[in-house]
């Protein structure tokens, strides 16, 4: 997500003119913002079954929750270095931190809800676009805080999380449509709670293990190599924890024996639980949220490591990082009108194409995206006004 700071410093522009070049290691995290991008959008288009086993295919498996969490993550590092990067701000500062992305938070929600009137019941990809919102606003009070507690913070939650969540399916009504608009806020405020917090494709909670942890590292001197190595490691380390304990875990809690003497399931639900595990498990879903942190950390920690010989490749994909998301509500806006279901492989490669083409021409000319740039005069607005209006009264 390139919409989160607004405050990333460039180096000025090329003897030819154009748009302000960043540092190599933002180009870096703006290049792990197009594989995010590149991957959601690769899952929301191609086809979600096996036509014969009707298991999720691989496209899913492989992309989507490790996409949303670098997604997710990205955010992070984004909010971090706009509210003071390794030293956190304090005071009218922080005040003005928090109001900026507040307001953030309620313009993504606004356009997030412009495509959900747009978007079809049975279209072919969700809108995470809400999801972000309500995940900036959670983000407001840990804005303060250091890399340690953050990281201690993003722990404690993705521990308790699942169980918080099972806690609240239970009490929060049925989820509402799959693309609320704010007529839907309006008539079921209960089912767009249950179906963002916890009963979403893009569940709110879980993810926000993942945004916890991308705070913490823009707490962290990103360009340094040392700190570059550690997150290969630690990334290499979560992939193997979570398909360890998918191996294990379900065996001790006796998943797969409530696969067998469970009645009534159905194709699609024994293709899920075979590839996910049983829901019944009161953590069900931890590890794939874990694998996809855990590739979110290979995928930064490699781009920021290429970003020091960049290619043409990383510069393409510091492009399409830069304009996320007018790129991602493009997106959605192709997907409303539904014409990938014959052809989804011809249509996600000519819709992937065009995107990249796009963002290249633009970030030539222009630098961020158009919606990046009305995101980032909102939320600097804000900042400003708070900054004058706690000056003045601190005179008085």
């Amino acid at each position: 997500m390139s919409w989160t700071s607004g405050t990333e410093r460039t180096a000025p522009a090329g003897p030819t003119g154009g748009a302000p070049r960043p540092p190599g290691w933002w180009a870096g995290i703006d290049a792990a913002r197009g594989l995010a991008l590149i991957g959601l959008m690769s899952a929301q288009m191609l086809s979600g079954h096996h036509a014969v086993t009707r298991a999720p295919a691989w496209p899913h498996l492989l992309l989507s929750d490790a996409s949303v969490a670098l997604f997710t993550l990205l955010a992070g590092v984004g909010l971090a270095h706009g509210s003071g990067g390794r030293f956190p701000h304090t005071g009218r500062w922080r005040a003005a931190d928090r109001a900026g992305t507040a307001v953030r938070a309620v313009l993504i929600a606004v356009v997030g809800l412009g495509i959900g009137a747009l978007m079809p019941e049975d279209a072919p990809g969700d809108n995470l676009l809400l999801s972000c919102a309500v995940l900036f606003v959670l983000a407001v009070p840990f804005l303060h805080l250091s890399a340690p507690a953050l990281f201690v913070g993003a722990a404690v939650l993705g521990m308790a999380g699942p169980l918080l969540a099972q806690g609240l399916a239970g009490v929060l009504p049925a989820p509402a449509s799959a693309h609320p608009a704010l007529a839907d806020v309006l008539a079921d405020p209960g089912g767009t709670v249950s179906r963002l917090l916890v009963d979403g494709t893009y569940p709110v909670l879980p993810y926000l293990t993942c945004l916890l942890v991308g705070l913490g590292l823009g707490r962290m001197p990103l360009r340094d190599t040392g700190v570059q190595v550690r997150l290969l490691a630690a990334g290499a380390g979560l992939v193997v924890l979570a398909r360890t304990a998918d191996t294990v875990v379900p065996h001790a809690v006796g998943s797969h024996g409530r696969v067998l003497t469970s009645g009534g399931t159905g194709a699609d639900e024994l293709g899920q639980v075979l590839a996910r595990g049983a829901d019944p498990w009161p953590v069900s879903g931890v590890g794939e949220i874990v694998a996809g942190l855990g590739v979110a950390l290979l995928v930064l920690g490699s781009c920021l490591l290429a970003s020091r010989r960049s290619g043409a490749w990383s510069l393409r994909l510091s492009a399409v990082g830069a304009t996320t998301l007018s790129l991602y509500t493009a997106h959605l806006v192709a997907l409303s009108a539904e014409v990938r279901y014959d052809l989804s492989v011809l249509w996600s490669v000519a819709h992937l194409g065009a995107a990249v083409l796009v963002a290249i021409g633009w970030h030539r000319a222009r630098g961020r995206g158009p919606f990046e740039r009305i995101l980032d005069a909102g939320g600097d607005a804000t900042r400003r006004t708070v900054l004058r209006a706690v000056a003045q009264r601190s005179r008085r």
